[in-house]
């Protein structure tokens, strides 16, 4: 019985001859579909830009006020309204000239540069646009977070059960879609006490709504897959399909709608900042210090011009990244 098997392997079990090509990509380490998206995420010039300039924005915001020896709220109207200095590139502009050349720090006697320029309670513009960008980063990362975790459950739920479920949850959102978010935002902030809370908590309220529909619909989309019926056949139950094996599918569309969350969140921040409804002082974010620069832009237009450059920077990066992000994290653009 041994003979014949041994002889029934060797007559009928060869191996078949394979091209060195084929053996190539054989022994290549798998490629996971996150390392893909990597890969072409790095490829897209753009995207790649904006991801950088978003860490050096951010490392700014971080340690930028250390770097100045002047606290963001500190006021000596001895200081007020000085131009920007950085010694040794007078040769663009910021050497503490007015528009007349003369030189402001000379006729006041003052002896330490600031690189930003003073603002017209005499504090230190360098150190205020980076504190703002931190706290502007900080409001929309927070409120974009808080949008995530409120729309993955709520749009998980409704698009996973379906039914009557589905269909008492959507009423609710086609409520709140149907009430101008900026209204909405306003009342919100007239009734608390404008702050880093009460701006936070305005945004959520409605901010959430359109993660909850990406999540619902991708979910609505795969529930119906094959994988996820052999985990119900195999007694898995609902909680664990949602977290194992649904929303690992949706993240990709979870992670571009963070993304285009993001600058959403700091130009509504900064609108309200701009009309009044913002940031209390000595606190300030890029919209506060916007609305300062607006109100003295004809004199004074450094005021407006740092602030502004920083805020746009960070709105189009975020932008840039999550265009890269939706081309990367797209399967269909999988090869």
């Amino acid at each position: 019985m041994s003979s014949l098997k041994q002889e029934v392997e060797d007559d009928l079990f060869v191996r078949a001859p394979l091209e060195e090509k084929v053996l190539e990509d054989f022994a290549e380490e798998p490629v996971t579909f996150w390392n893909e998206a990597w890969r072409r995420l790095k490829k897209n010039r753009g995207s790649l830009l904006g991801l950088i300039t978003i860490i050096f924005l951010s490392l700014m915001a971080l340690f930028g006020p250390v770097i100045s020896n002047h606290s963001f709220d500190d006021q000596d109207l001895a200081l007020s309204n000085l131009p920007p200095k950085i010694e040794g590139l007078g040769w663009l502009g910021f050497d503490g000239r007015d528009v007349n050349g003369k030189d402001q720090y000379e006729a006041r006697e003052v002896t330490s540069n600031f690189w930003f320029g003073t603002d017209e309670f005499g504090r230190d513009l360098w150190t205020r646009v980076w504190k703002a960008t931190q706290i502007s980063l900080f409001i929309a990362i927070v409120a974009a977070v808080l949008d995530l975790i409120i729309g993955v459950v709520y749009g998980g739920i409704s698009g996973f059960f379906g039914g009557r479920v589905d269909g008492f949850l959507q009423r609710i959102i086609e409520v709140l879609i149907g009430i101008p978010n900026l209204i909405v935002i306003i009342l919100f902030i007239l009734i608390l006490e404008p702050g880093i809370t009460s701006i936070i908590l305005a945004m959520v309220i409605t901010g959430w709504v359109g993660m909850a529909r990406v999540v619902r619909g991708q979910i609505l989309q795969l529930k119906g897959q094959e994988y996820v019926l052999a985990a119900r056949t195999l007694g898995t139950s609902n909680v664990k399909i949602i977290w194992k094996h649904l929303l690992p599918n949706v993240m990709g569309a979870i992670i571009i709608t963070l993304m285009f969350t993001i600058p959403t969140a700091i130009f509504f921040e900064a609108f309200l900042s701009f009309i009044g409804l913002g940031l209390q002082p000595p606190l300030a974010s890029l919209g506060v210090l916007i609305e300062d620069g607006y109100k003295s832009m004809r004199f004074f237009s450094f005021k407006l011009l740092f602030p502004a450059i920083v805020i746009s920077a960070v709105m189009i990066s975020f932008n840039l990244l999550g265009d890269g992000l939706r081309d990367a994290l797209d399967p269909k653009m999988r090869k």
